[in-house]
């Protein structure tokens, strides 16, 4: 059975979250965890949550053993973009862009 977790609105580049995603793809979520406790990267802690969230929705909702959780797939896709401005010598202004993501993690496992 799969089960899914969103996290919309996350204020991280996907780029930067899909180095994060590529790592525990795959990995038994325990694992995924722990690997995830342990990366220095700002955007680890938002997907260590949308996996927990995505355990605890296999385990609450449909009757998932815990245990035997794999991450089945994990993806980040474009948000909304905030555009901002920052000032620059001689009155000019260079354009800065502010990068918002979704994230969703997909487990699967057998129920019990």
């Amino acid at each position: 059975m799969e089960v899914r977790a969103l996290a919309k609105d996350q204020p991280v580049a996907p780029q930067k979250v899909r180095l994060i995603l590529a790592a525990i793809k795959g990995r038994p979520v325990d694992e995924a965890l722990n690997l995830l406790q342990f990366m220095p990267q700002r955007s680890a802690r938002i997907v260590w949550k949308v996996v927990k969230s995505a355990a605890a929705n296999a385990e609450n909702n449909f009757d998932v053993n815990p245990d035997g959780l794999r991450i089945k797939s994990a993806a980040a896709g474009d948000a909304r973009t905030l555009k901002r401005f920052r000032a620059r010598s001689r009155g000019r202004t260079a354009p800065m862009v502010k990068r918002y993501s979704h994230i969703e993690v997909v487990v699967e496992g057998n129920q019990f």
